[in-house]
């Protein structure tokens, strides 16, 4: 998957038919009495490339703040993928399903909410901007749950079996056949098509410019 960007419409629509709550704050956060208290799950924003470094930074933090009771679970949904290197080589990795964000199933309230904020790399929950009545400065983030469905979208996903492929190619890139039928040809990519593992080029055939189909383990990258 490409690098996505979240917005709250997408993360953070509170799950109404299971009893979401919309915008939280720390009133509506409190469980009625002789309730325990829900833990949700909530997307956090972190500094890109960091997020297995927030994960592990966090649950050491939860432990050491004392909140480890109420900040459960973090996770960084990730998918397998297969990544195809120029000279046509492939080596299974782990695709991050929302690069620059991890997910945080806790019970919110003064003590986790600042646990979380205060985590080195984190930028912020996605939430709604609760903006102030004066002047232009900015508000802060309400943090808000993720639907149910939202939650079960991104698991779903994330546990796919099907590898998604990744290749370092583009249109307009220059490649050379180095197998089947127009081994030791070369063309321009013209498509690329990751899901099937083909991309169509451009060949030069009897003097003519010709679009063909190719496996991607048919064909090197030329620099």
């Amino acid at each position: 998957m490409s690098d996505v960007d979240l917005t709250t419409d997408e993360l953070a629509t509170a799950d109404q038919a299971a009893g979401g709550a919309g915008v939280l704050d720390m009133a509506a956060a409190a469980p009625a009495e002789g309730r325990a208290p829900i833990a949700r799950w909530y997307a956090v924003q972190v500094a890109s490339s960091c997020e297995k470094k927030v994960k592990a930074t966090l649950e050491q933090r939860a432990v050491t703040l004392g909140v480890d009771n109420r900040i459960l679970e973090i996770e960084i949904p990730q998918t397998p993928a297969v990544k195809i290197k120029k000279d046509g080589n492939r080596t299974s990795t782990e695709e991050k399903v929302f690069p620059g964000y991890v997910l945080v199933r806790m019970v919110l309230d003064e003590d986790t909410m600042m646990a979380v904020r205060s985590t080195p790399n984190v930028i912020n929950f996605v939430g709604a901007e609760d903006r102030r009545a004066t002047g232009k400065a900015r508000g802060h983030i309400k943090p808000r749950p993720l639907s149910r469905q939202e939650v079960d979208r991104i698991f779903k996903r994330a546990a796919e079996k099907k590898p998604v492929v990744k290749v370092d190619l583009a249109e307009g890139d220059q490649i050379l056949v180095t197998a089947g039928p127009f081994k030791d040809f070369q063309g321009e990519v013209i498509e690329v098509s990751g899901e099937r593992s083909k991309l169509k080029a451009l060949l030069s055939i009897f003097g003519r410019e010709t679009p063909v189909e190719l496996e991607f383990s048919q064909i090197s990258k030329q620099s």
